[in-house]
């Protein structure tokens, strides 16, 4: 099982260090491909859009081909994507190069979550979604900071060479280490199985259970793309600084993950879902009083962000494994549509409702929009902690 799951957090990896390991070096390839810098940052949301809409079509294949061969080939077209941008002396060479590794996470994500509804169920499946969720927080914590490194020591190109060769090892990995676990009764189709979507869709039970995926989402997201605006535009942080505080805050949430496995162990998912909702409301209850009630002083340092920021992180620790297993869980013959489904409204969800939020008038204290996606999350988990009572596992037939 340790095997199994070391793959599977290999495999889980190369989603986040397509985004982090460059975010530094942004400027540089701007410069370097001659282009301009909001380009290059354009293509971050590009590939999350890419990989959130790809799950969709990426669903049925891997329950027509199966796990493997999905997640080597997703592997594969990492790789290529990785030696294409790292190869780039044009601008639109360096886009596809993200569009290609956004449909290469969309293979490995759904693989790797299908394996886990295939392999594990009930609080089994519970913690490993809790353990993969919670150690994808390392990357943020380490990779920017490498990537600029092998920037400043070998140019920007740097850190796309070490892409590939990182998918080169999980590759030969995979390709040795990883087993088919498609069930033998698992139903294929080789068209985009829109009905059993919506079948699937209009359950209520997978449908809350999602959601709470996309409140935690959305708070990550939204809590991201704030940051460095409020600790180090406003809060008065060094580039030095906001690379430590944010760090320390990626290492906390897999401390949090850590603890989430053992309370799912020793008392259920049910109990972690309601620690989890209460560990939002208060981080949103803490930020709307840091903005509206707290000292001047203290709303413009940056532990008035961070503190609430950490506690809301922790309940997202502790929420998106028990919610993961309980959309899934029904659904042992339609796992690769099932979590490609729960991709897509946990992806395109969060990043509808960040931007939403964000958009809101709510200058000057623009971080309240954080405030507000917290609160959604916990409203979200509430409901579905209210439905945990009487989701008892029972596998669903759609149908044909």
């Amino acid at each position: 099982m340790q095997k199994f799951l070391f793959l599977l957090l290999l495999l889980v990896l190369l989603d986040p260090l397509g985004i982090d390991l460059y975010l530094p070096v942004i400027p540089l390839i701007a410069h370097g491909l001659q282009t301009d810098e909001s380009l290059i940052q354009s293509t971050i949301p590009l590939f999350i859009g890419v990989m959130g809409l790809g799950q969709l079509i990426t669903g049925p294949l891997v329950d027509y081909f199966g796990r493997r061969p999905l997640a080597l080939a997703g592997v594969t077209l990492y790789g290529a994507g990785a030696l294409l941008a790292a190869a780039a002396t044009l601008p639109w060479l360096f886009v596809l190069s993200r569009v290609l590794q956004g449909l290469a996470v969309c293979c490995t994500t759904v693989a790797l979550f299908s394996c886990v509804r295939d392999s594990l169920d009930g609080d089994d499946a519970a913690r490993a979604f809790t353990f993969l969720n919670g150690t994808l927080n390392i990357v943020p914590a380490l990779a920017p900071m490498a990537g600029g490194l092998l920037a400043a020591g070998f140019g920007w190109r740097a850190p796309f060479w070490a892409l590939a060769a990182f998918s080169l090892l999980v590759g030969i990995l995979t390709a040795v280490g990883l087993a088919e676990t498609r069930p033998a009764g698992t139903r294929a189709s080789t068209t985009l199985p829109f009905v059993r979507y919506w079948q699937i869709a209009t359950q209520g039970r997978f449908i809350l259970f999602a959601l709470v995926n996309t409140g935690a989402m959305a708070m990550a997201l939204t809590y991201v793309s704030l940051s460095s605006q409020v600790l180090m535009g406003e809060g008065g942080l060094t580039p030095l600084g906001f690379s430590m505080v944010f760090g320390a805050n990626g290492f906390w949430i897999m401390l949090a993950s850590v603890i989430a496995n053992r309370v799912i162990r020793k008392m259920g998912r049910p109990v972690c879902l309601t620690l989890g909702t209460v560990f939002m409301a208060l981080g949103s209850l803490m930020l709307l009083f840091s903005v509206t009630a707290a000292p001047a002083s203290w709303q413009t340092h940056w532990l008035s962000y961070m503190l609430p920021v950490a506690t809301a992180c922790a309940g997202l620790a502790f929420l998106m494994g028990p919610a993961t297993s309980y959309a899934l869980e029904p659904f042992a013959e339609e796992a690769g549509v099932a979590s490609a489904l729960n991709g897509f409204v946990q992806m395109a969800g969060a990043a509808a409702v960040s931007l939403s939020m964000m958009a809101l008038p709510l200058a000057p204290r623009q971080v309240l929009a954080l405030a507000l996606v917290m609160l959604l999350g916990a409203v979200f988990a509430f409901a579905a902690r209210l439905r945990a009572r009487h989701s008892a596992p029972r596998l669903t037939r759609l149908r044909p």
